[in-house]
C-alpha cells in the first residue's frame, strides 16, 4: 500500500466513526515500534485539531495475528482494565478488513513520557520517581484482580502454567538452527525450580519500564502494549518489570530502574492484601531474561521472513547476548576473563576494514541524522550501532572463537569444530546427561556469555557487572 493510499483509507475511516471528524490532517509514525506500529494523528474534530493514536500491525499486514493475542483482544483488555481503575486511553474505533489499513485501533492521545531512559533519569519526574514501584505494585493488582471467567477471558486468551510457559519459549527457541548454551542452561534451571502452583489470573505480560506512559502529576497515565497477555500466575508481571533490560542502565534500582523491590511489594501487597514469596518473583526475574533473549533471537527470525524487515530487526536480535549476561549474573555469578583484540586489517592496507566501517558509521551518525527526524533518524542510529558490533567482531571474534573452543574441549573431553561443540554441550543441556553444577560449565558459560556482550554491548550494565570484580557472590 501507498502512502497515499494509507491515508486516504485511514481518512475515511476516521471520518465515518468519529463523531464530527471532517478531516485527518497529518499521520506520524512514531520510532521503535519492532512488532507493532504506533502513529500520532492529527485529526479534524468539529473544527479544531484533535490528537490521536493509531496502534496498528507492522507492515499494515491484514491479519490479526500480527499480535500475540490479536488486536482485538488487545483492545477489549485495554476497555476491561480501564473500566477496573488502572490507567488507559479510551479506543474510539476498531479497524475492520474491508477499511484497506491494515488491523489496529483508534485510540485517545495521551501526554507523558514512554521512553523507559527518560523515566529513569528525567529531572522533570523526580518528584513522582520515588512513588512509582509502589504504584506499579498497585496497577499489577488490580490488573490481575480482573475476574478471568466472569468477562469470557478464557475465549480470548491463552492460559499457562510455569511449566507450559518454560516449554513453550524454549520450544520456539529449539525449532531455530542455532546453538546458545546459556539459553539451554537457564531452560534446564527454571524446569528444576518451577514455582507452586496458583489461582491462574489475567497477567499483562509485559509490564516494564517502555511500556508505561509517565506524567509530572499522575505517575503511571497510561498502561501499554497488551499484545501478551494471558491467563497465568500473576508474579510473572512482577519479575518481568525487574528484569535487567528494562532498567535502562540504573541497575541498583531492581524496578524498571527507578524504584525498589520492596516498594513493589508493599503497593501489591496493599492494593490486594496478599503476602508475596520474593522466591516466585525471582523465578520470574531469571524467566524474564530468558523469554527475552529468546525474543531477541526472534526478531531475526522476523527479519529474515517477515513484511517488515527493517534495520531494526537484526540489531535487536544481537541483544540477546544482554539477556543471557543477565542469566549468568543471576545463576552463576563469578569471576570471568576478558579476551584481547586481535587486528585483522594488515598495516599496509589503504584503506584498512577499521577504516571503512568507521567511515560509513561516521555517515550515519553525523550526517545521515543530522539531515533526518523522526523514524528515519532513529533506524540511522540503529543502522550505526549495528556497525560498531560489526568492528567489534572483527576485533574480539577469532579470539573469543579460540578460546570458546579451548575451553569446551575441556569441558566436553572431545575435540571437535566450535559448532559442533556447542552443539553437542546443547543437546546435553537439553536431554538432561549433564549436570547443572558439572565443575567448569559456570565458568565456560560464564567468560563465553560476557565476552560475547562485550561485542555486541560493552556499555550494557550487565556487562559491566559481570566483568568488575565484585560480582562474585
Amino acid at each position: 500500500m501507498s502512502s497515499n493510499d494509507f491515508f486516504d483509507a485511514l481518512r475515511t475511516v476516521l471520518v465515518r466513526e468519529i463523531e464530527g471528524c471532517t478531516d485527518l490532517s497529518s499521520v506520524d509514525r512514531l520510532s521503535g515500534g519492532a512488532s507493532m506500529e504506533t502513529y500520532r494523528l492529527s485529526v479534524k474534530v468539529h473544527g479544531q485539531e484533535v490528537p490521536m493514536c493509531l496502534r496498528r500491525g507492522a507492515g499494515g499486514v491484514n491479519r490479526d495475528t500480527v499480535s500475540a493475542v490479536g488486536l482485538s483482544a488487545e483492545a477489549l483488555l485495554m476497555r476491561l482494565a480501564k473500566s477496573h481503575g488502572v490507567p488507559e486511553p479510551e479506543i474510539y474505533c476498531e479497524l475492520q478488513p474491508e477499511d484497506g489499513v491494515g488491523v489496529g485501533f483508534i485510540m485517545e492521545w495521551l501526554d507523558g513520557e514512554t521512553l523507559g531512559s527518560r523515566i529513569v533519569r528525567s529531572p522533570d519526574l523526580e518528584q513522582i520517581r520515588d512513588n512509582l514501584a509502589e504504584q506499579c505494585g498497585q496497577e499489577l493488582a488490580k490488573i490481575h484482580a480482573i475476574d478471568v471467567d466472569s468477562n469470557n477471558l478464557r475465549t480470548h486468551l491463552p492460559e499457562l502454567t510455569p511449566s507450559e510457559y518454560v516449554e513453550q519459549t524454549w520450544s520456539r527457541y529449539r525449532d531455530w538452527n542455532t546453538a546458545q548454551p546459556m539459553i539451554d542452561f537457564t531452560g534446564r534451571w527454571l524446569n528444576e525450580n518451577l514455582p507452586p502452583e496458583c489461582q491462574p489470573r489475567l497477567v499483562h505480560n509485559d509490564f516494564r519500564n517502555g511500556n508505561l506512559m509517565v506524567d509530572t502529576t499522575l505517575g503511571i497515565s497510561a498502561v501499554l502494549d497488551w499484545e501478551t497477555s494471558h491467563i497465568g500466575d500473576p508474579m510473572r508481571d512482577l519479575g518481568w518489570i525487574c528484569t535487567n533490560s528494562w532498567r535502562f542502565g540504573n541497575r541498583e534500582m531492581e524496578v524498571g530502574g527507578f524504584g525498589r523491590l520492596e516498594d513493589l511489594i508493599r503497593g501489591y501487597e496493599k492494593q490486594s492484601g496478599e503476602k508475596l514469596d520474593r522466591s516466585v518473583i525471582k523465578f520470574w526475574e531469571v524467566f524474564g531474561s530468558f523469554w527475552w533473549s529468546i525474543g531477541c533471537l526472534g526478531m531475526t527470525d522476523q527479519y529474515r521472513s517477515g513484511p517488515d524487515a527493517t534495520v531494526e530487526r537484526p540489531a535487536i536480535g544481537r541483544r540477546s547476548s544482554e539477556c543471557q549476561v543477565d542469566c549468568v549474573n543471576l545463576l552463576i555469578p563469578g569471576p570471568v576473563d576478558l579476551v584481547g583484540p586481535n587486528n585483522l586489517a594488515r598495516p599496509t592496507d589503504m584503506p584498512r576494514l577499521d577504516e571503512l566501517l568507521t567511515s560509513v558509521k561516521d555517515f550515519l551518525h553525523q550526517d545521515v541524522m543530522e539531515a533526518t527526524s523522526g523514524r528515519a533518524n532513529f533506524l540511522s542510529r540503529v543502522a550505526g550501532n549495528s556497525l560498531d558490533i560489526v568492528q567489534r567482531e572483527v576485533r574480539l571474534g577469532p579470539a573469543l572463537a579460540k578460546r570458546e573452543r579451548a575451553d569446551l574441549e575441556s569441558l566436553l573431553k572431545k575435540e571437535g569444530s566450535l559448532e559442533d561443540l556447542r552443539w553437542t554441550l546443547v543437546h546435553q543441556l537439553r536431554d538432561g546427561s549433564i549436570p547443572l553444577d558439572k565443575p567448569g560449565l559456570a565458568d565456560y558459560l560464564r567468560t563465553a556469555v560476557v565476552n560475547q556482550v562485550a561485542i555486541d554491548q560493552p556499555k550494557y550494565s550487565g556487562f559491566v557487572f559481570a566483568a568488575s570484580s565484585g560480582n562474585a557472590q
